[in-house]
């Protein structure tokens, strides 16, 4: 029997393929991207993750064993503590800081794939948590793989870029998918599972295209 992580994959494989041929990501790699894109992502950034480490926390909450609570309170600690000061020094490289970033919308994406994260991971089951969840490690972590291999002649994206295609990033997202192996589940449970996860997947796409359009909201 295959492990639940190829099965995972091979649901949202195809949406990852389109997310690594986007304009966003390829701008980033050839140094081409617009600042205003980068930019709009990254104030996008200062309202999503404090949600995701919220999921991830409810993650915590709901996980049936000692180790998978350990695990996703400390990642939960790490996206505040990493990703989020990550966000604070690019904000500051546009002038901005948090406080003046939270001043400015979130964009309807954003909204919508924040809530899809907390809702899911807080009353969905535990198996469907991680369905929702693992997709967000997973899929930043193979395109900081694959750009790092690239890089950026723009040494604020390349900065971006050498977080996710990090070592110790990599090694947060192999606990993550051991996590997710484990699992014993029944058919529903798998079903459900696979679901959340290509949801999650193209709620990714539409993060990425939100910020290559520069979402915002189309009336009020």
């Amino acid at each position: 029997m295959s492990r639940l992580r190829d099965d995972v994959w091979q649901v949202v494989g195809g949406v990852y393929d389109q997310i690594l041929a986007h304009p966003f990501l390829a701008g980033l790699t050839d140094g081409s991207l617009p600042r205003e894109a980068f930019r709009h992502y990254v104030v996008q950034e200062a309202h999503f993750l404090p949600d995701y480490a919220r999921a991830q926390a409810a993650c915590a909450a709901r996980s049936p064993e000692p180790a998978s609570v350990q695990s996703f309170a400390r990642d939960a600690a790490m996206t505040v503590e990493v990703e989020h000061s990550l966000v604070v020094e690019l904000l500051a490289a546009f002038g901005l800081d948090e406080a003046d970033a939270r001043k400015l919308p979130a964009a309807p994406t954003t909204v919508g794939y924040a809530s899809y994260l907390v809702r899911t991971c807080s009353l969905g089951t535990f198996p469907e948590a991680l369905g929702a969840i693992v997709p967000c490690y997973w899929i930043y972590a193979r395109v900081g793989e694959a750009l790092l291999q690239r890089s950026s002649p723009d040494p604020l994206y390349a900065w971006w870029i050498e977080t996710y295609g990090a070592e110790s990033y990599q090694e947060t997202v192999a606990g993550a998918l051991d996590l997710l192996d484990a699992l014993v589940l029944s058919a529903d449970d798998r079903e459900r599972l696979l679901d959340r996860a290509l949801t999650t997947a193209r709620f990714e796409w539409m993060y990425w295209e939100a910020a290559w359009r520069r979402e915002g909201w189309p009336c009020g």
